[in-house]
């Protein structure tokens, strides 16, 4: 089939277009797989081998099906790195079936409601005198800020993450990595 030169054009005209317009959406590099903003926030952070032990965490508090679901959502993703900043054998406690529902609190506390990005959250941090409390899915606040060019997140029990990797986007939301653990009051 021979396809005429004004297709061809058009074609490259709209591909053009396309990407002029941010319609196209790139990879980013996360624990040395790639996340594809087609894929959700499961398929993505499955491949990634710095979030072994968040995947582990959500699959044992039957957060899989949530986290596949349309969104969407804003995950502040911790690190396995940040996971072992816990006490020693906290992880392995909370994995216990009978502490699911803390483990559903704490990662809950990690998601906001809505496609956030890191600029949508400066301008939010900037409108608001440089901090904004931000209620999670489990109901609980975190409180973000900006530390030059770098996004904060403080806990409510003091502890104070970074965003490392900033808009990672999904199917059905944004994940930014971040490298502590974030913990509500309990």
């Amino acid at each position: 089939m021979k396809i005429s030169k004004s297709i061809k054009s058009s074609f490259a005209i709209l591909a053009l277009v396309i990407s002029a317009t941010g319609y196209s959406q790139k990879t980013k590099m996360v624990g040395g797989a790639e996340m594809y903003p087609t894929k959700n926030i499961i398929e993505n952070a499955v491949n990634s081998k710095d979030h072994t032990t968040l995947v582990v965490a959500v699959k044992a508090a039957d957060l899989v099906e949530t986290l596949q679901g349309d969104g969407p959502f804003t995950v502040f993703a911790p690190t396995n790195t940040a996971f072992s900043h816990l006490p020693e054998g906290t992880v392995e406690n909370l994995m216990k079936a009978e502490n699911k529902p803390v483990l559903q609190s704490i990662l809950t506390y990690h998601v906001v409601a809505g496609n956030w990005s890191a600029k949508d959250i400066a301008k939010m941090i900037k409108k608001n005198g440089g901090k904004v409390n931000v209620e999670t899915v489990n109901g609980s606040s975190i409180t973000m800020m900006m530390d030059g060019k770098k996004l904060k997140i403080k806990d409510a029990s003091g502890n104070i993450a970074t965003v490392t990797i900033a808009d990672v986007n999904q199917s059905n939301g944004v994940i930014h990595v971040i490298d502590t653990v974030l913990l509500p009051k309990m």
